[in-house]
Formats: C-alpha cells, structure tokens, sequence
C-alpha cells in the first residue's frame, strides 16, 4: 500500500514524482484526481518550457480519451473537498480562460455558484445566447443572495445606531463599553481569585435615528480590474437603498457613464446590465456626480477607483477639491471586496488626499458602518 503522504505529493509534482512511489501504479482513486488536476493544470505553458510532462497530459498517444468539460466538472465534485473544487473551478475560468465553464449549458447546470463564477459570468455574458444567460444568472442570484444576506446583516447592526464615544446611563448588553469598564476597574482585581469584580460598569451612547436626509453617491469604476468592486458596490447599494435618512446613487463608468440607480433595489438585474472593460475616466464620473448633489453638507461622494485616470488628472483633483470645499465628503476608495487588498495608483490617490478626500480602503460593511455615522449625527 502506498503511503498517503507521499501519493499527495505525487499529485503535486505529477509525473516527475512517480519517482517516489517507486513507479508503483496509482491507488484506482488518486489516479482519477491526478487526471482531474493534468486536465487542468497540464495545459499551463511554463511546463512546456521547462520539460515537465505530467502522465495523461494534453500530448498524443494512445492514453485515455479527453475528459470534457463537464465530465471534468462531474469528476471534482466526487473527487475534491469544496474548498478544493471552487480552487480549481477559479483558476480553470480565470487562470485558462475556460469560458465554455459559463457559456456551455450543460456545463453551467452543474457549476457550483460562487463568487468566481460569478466574476466568469459578469465578464463573459456578452458571448452568451439568451439561453446560456438564463441559466447564468442562476449562479449570479446564487452568489448575491448569499453576499445580501451576510451585508445585511452588517448594515442593519450599523443603522440599529452607531456607537458614540460619549458615555451613557441606559444600561443596555449591545451598548457595553468592554474596555473602558475593564480600564476603570482594575483596582477591584483579586488574584488569589484570578476575578476582577466590576463595580461600576460602562456604556456607550447611540446615535440618533431621527435624521435628515443624505444623499451617497456610489462611483464604481467599471474596467476589467475592478469586477469585485463593482459586485460589492451592487450590494452595499441595494442594502442602503430604502434605509431611513438615505437616498443611494450608483453610478458606474469607464470612459463613459452609466447611472444604474433605477436597478440598485434588484443588484442581480443591475449587475446583468454592467459591461467591465474599457478605459477609465475619473474625473468625468466626479464631475456626474456632483451634478447629482442637492445638499452638498448632506453628501457622501464615495469613489471606487484604482485611481489610473485615463483622461485628465487636473480636472479630477479640481472637482474634487470643489466638493471638498463646499462641505461635501468626498471617500476615494481603492477596493471594496472582503479582504480590501487595494492595489491603486498611489500618487493620484495621494493628489486627492491633499484637497481634501479621505482615501484609504472599506469593506462594504465598514462603508455602511461610515455612512450610518455620518447620517446620525
């Protein structure tokens, strides 16, 4: 019997590593996962330049027959954890460009919905049949749905009242101020009882919920780099839409603008009409937007950007120095996914810093928890 360890590393290095195993044959098994990765993984050029060949791989001969796309869809899910599955499903669409994985239907009727799907689906739908779309927008109300729920939730603790730093006397649990209750009462710890004993507890104020209205405006730049953002923008438009005190735009754009705010209440609808590519014209979707506003020191102007301005940079750091001015907050966002790893144009964000913009990088909850602090006070 071959030691399990070592057949996982004979699927890392492929062929080069029936050495270890002896030139024992492979468990019936893993001999199906090692063709499930070649199929995938041996059509990357660098092995070719490097001399690799991994067994059943894209080569002739009389090895077995080629495995399908959907027959290869079929074998990761009997074969992998979903962790693993929704890996290599990523990296066939996004690494290989496997388009048929969104644009096949009979693919598509097996795909498992989720976010790099849903980025497939966004930047391929234009080579779709009305009949392929149906059938994609399965996986992009799967993967929305999913996104609503956990934003939601997110924006609902914000707008229930953000935390002031003023304390307060209405003792409530949601409200209990841990660390200054902790700070102020250390006096009262007792070691030969490992307890602090908490004489006076602490807690925070909240907002006020009775406010006026705000507009935000979503800027959402479009091009082919910003598919997250434009997915989370979608979302955090469509939970802040309704809120009481907020009035929500969307606008998305490349060199041209889009304002998507009749769709922001049906983000699956919206994000079905976005097209991402094209060139990037900051400072000509600033100027859109300040058109939009009514009460410029009831306006939150939040430009979601990596900051490479194709078209002028004076006229951008212009209008945004006018916004400034005339009380408006101006937010340069450089990502709005989860995991806010913004990779921007560092000097053109720095230009809109110093006229005043607060640049910096906001998961959409945090954007919520932002918006829900301005709008109480």
């Amino acid at each position: 019997m071959t030691d399990p360890e070592l057949e996982r590393w004979r699927l890392v290095l492929g062929e080069p590593g029936d050495a270890a195993l002896g030139r024992r044959p492979l468990a019936a098994e893993t001999a199906a996962r090692d063709a499930a990765l070649e199929w995938l993984y041996g059509r990357d050029e660098e092995l070719g330049r490097r001399g690799v060949r991994r067994a059943g791989g894209r080569y002739g001969g009389d090895g077995p027959a080629t495995l399908t796309t959907v027959d290869w869809l079929d074998d990761i899910s009997r074969l992998f954890p979903r962790d693993t599955i929704e890996r290599l499903q990523r990296d066939a669409v996004e690494r290989y460009e496997i388009h048929d994985i969104v644009t096949d239907p009979a693919v598509l009727e097996r795909v498992e919905p989720n976010q790099s799907m849903l980025r497939a689906v966004l930047r391929t739908k234009h080579l779709m049949n009305p009949q392929v779309l149906r059938l994609a927008r399965r996986i992009v109300e799967a993967v929305i749905r999913q996104l609503m729920d956990k934003l939601a939730t997110e924006v609902r603790v914000a707008f229930t009242g953000a935390r002031a730093r003023r304390p307060s006397r209405f003792r409530q649990a949601r409200n209990f101020d841990v660390r200054r209750t902790i700070k102020d009462n250390l006096g009262h710890y007792r070691p030969e009882d490992q307890r602090l004993f908490i004489e006076t507890p602490y807690f925070f104020s909240r907002i006020r919920q009775h406010i006026d209205q705000w507009q935000v405006i979503l800027l959402v730049d479009q091009s082919g780099s910003m598919t997250d953002s434009v997915i989370h923008s979608a979302v955090t438009a469509a939970c802040l839409w309704g809120l009481p005190g907020v009035r929500t735009h969307l606008v998305a754009f490349d060199t041209d603008i889009v304002d998507l705010t009749s769709d922001v209440d049906d983000p699956v609808e919206l994000l079905m009409k976005v097209q991402l590519g094209g060139g990037t014209n900051i400072g000509r979707a600033v100027d859109y937007a300040a058109q939009l506003i009514e009460q410029p020191r009831r306006s939150i102007v939040a430009l979601i950007t990596d900051f490479y301005e194709g078209g002028s940079e004076e006229r951008l750091v212009r209008t945004v120095r006018g916004l400034v001015e005339q009380g408006t907050k101006v937010l340069g966002l450089a990502a709005l996914d989860e995991q806010a790893n913004p990779v921007y144009d560092r000097v053109a964000a720095q230009r809109l810093a110093d006229v005043g913009a607060s640049v910096g990088a906001m998961t959409p909850g945090e954007l919520a928890t932002f918006v829900a602090e301005q709008v109480g006070r």
